[in-house]
């Protein structure tokens, strides 16, 4: 079963299916995106919001790891 990561996931979800999620959060959001406690209950919309960056640009990177593994 393939899993799209889309831009209303939370992180938490993305990082259950994702295995090498952390790669790209940590180079968009920085290392204490999983320090947060909130951070596994927002949506990487909201993530990208909160730290300036684009949100496809993000799920399209998480998209490509995914289709690597």
């Amino acid at each position: 079963m393939s899993i799209t990561i889309t831009r209303d996931m939370t992180i938490g979800r993305i990082r259950e299916v994702c295995p090498r999620a952390d790669e790209v959060l940590s180079r968009f959001f920085g290392p204490g995106c999983f320090s947060c406690p909130n951070s596994r209950l927002k949506s990487i919309e909201f993530g990208a919001s909160v730290h300036g960056q684009d949100v496809d640009e993000v799920v399209e990177e998480l998209n490509r790891l995914m289709q690597e593994q």
